[in-house]
């Protein structure tokens, strides 16, 4: 017995000593993250750095907002530490899947007040995505970069309550990334101040937020960059500018060469702002939006 119980009294500290190992290094294991869209994956991964894994399961070709998961998605989805979503009617799949609220943090429900409603609801299709509508709220939020900055702000605080002892390298690092956005933030300011009522023709209506933050004149057409425009996207261009006599079509990338001709021949030049939704084929979101900026500048002149 007095053998029986010194063995006990010898095991205990050492299942306590494994104990608390592995609690120490499950909570120096990265974070596993999964989110909807790419903004949200820089965002994250600027201000977790090493101690986050961020994953956008979405292929490259696909546009992130009208992906359908697979069930091995949604299962991936469930399982990992934090879930970041972008809000305001994006992917709308994930209000018809059962995702733990716990995990989940809807990084724009900050400024819900502010989301900008479609008052026309278009349907076309393209690309892999197919057929989709355009209707109820917009959702390219971080096109605003000021709202950006806030969806930015959301996720470290997120990430703060799910590892407290890193909150502060959290919030430093936030900061630098915020101090980026509110950089381009002032730039686009800067370049529209000059010239902010000038018509202009934006090729999709992806670009609400962006409209509305800077005060352009904007209107827009569904037009792809990718196709040649059809003989009634083109009659539909002629009649917009009856009473929108726009210069500029501002395209979600750089458009096939029949496209530009076109425009050409109605004195229209093209210029690319991308939205960025999905993972660039080069640099990231930060030099992507320095770039567009560059891309404003004739616009605005």
């Amino acid at each position: 017995m007095i053998n029986e119980m010194r063995s006990y009294f010898l095991l205990v500290p050492v299942l306590l000593f494994l104990l608390l190992s592995t609690a120490a290094q499950a909570v120096d294991d990265p974070l596993d993250v999964y989110v909807v869209n790419y903004p949200l994956k820089y965002f994250a991964e600027r201000i977790g750095g090493p101690h986050v894994k961020v994953t956008l399961p979405v292929p490259a070709d696909v546009d992130p907002v009208y992906w359908t998961p697979k069930i091995a998605d949604i299962g991936a989805y469930q399982q990992v530490d934090l879930i970041l979503l972008n809000g305001a009617g994006y992917a709308k799949w994930v209000n018809t899947v059962s995702l733990p609220r716990s995990k989940t943090v809807d990084t724009s429900r900050g400024f819900k007040d502010r989301y900008i409603t479609v008052k026309e609801t278009m349907t076309h299709s393209h690309g892999a995505e197919g057929k989709h509508a355009h209707e109820g709220l917009a959702f390219t939020t971080w096109l605003d970069l000021y709202l950006a900055s806030e969806q930015a702000e959301a996720i470290a605080e997120a990430l703060a309550r799910r590892r407290p002892q890193l909150q502060d390298e959290f919030r430093a690092n936030f900061q630098s990334l915020e101090k980026d956005l509110l950089a381009l933030d002032g730039r686009i300011r800067a370049i529209v101040s000059a010239n902010n009522t000038v018509p202009i023709i934006f090729s999709h209506p992806v670009y609400d937020y962006f409209v509305k933050a800077y005060g352009l004149n904007g209107r827009s057409v569904h037009w792809e960059p990718e196709q040649e425009p059809s003989s009634a996207q083109i009659a539909e261009l002629r009649n917009l500018l009856e009473t929108h006599p726009a210069r500029w079509m501002i395209w979600e990338g750089t458009p096939v060469k029949p496209a530009v001709d076109v425009l050409h021949a109605m004195d229209i030049q093209s210029a690319a702002f991308n939205p960025c939704g999905n993972v660039p084929s080069d640099g990231d979101f930060l030099t992507v939006m320095q770039q567009n900026v560059v891309n404003l500048e004739p616009v605005f002149r």
